[in-house]
């Protein structure tokens, strides 16, 4: 299971959570941050499906803790 953080733009409070399967929430003034973990690809395509719904902007999506021998270069 990977874990993710996504940046949005736009408020969401933090009732969206069981929404967006328990991902915690965090507001700002700038927008909205999703992290948690995905348990794959599919979960990923359904939460990013769920944001497009919402008609919320999509800022980044991050994979975190990518390990060392994964990265690539720009």
């Amino acid at each position: 299971m990977e874990r993710y953080e996504i940046h949005l733009e736009g408020r969401l409070d933090a009732r969206w959570a069981d929404w967006f399967d328990g991902m915690a929430l965090t507001t700002t003034a700038r927008g909205t941050t999703l992290r948690g973990p995905v348990a794959d690809q599919a979960a990923l395509h359904g939460l990013l499906r769920r944001i497009h719904d919402l008609g919320l902007p999509l800022l980044t999506v991050t994979r975190l803790d990518v390990p060392p021998n994964r990265r690539t270069s720009p």
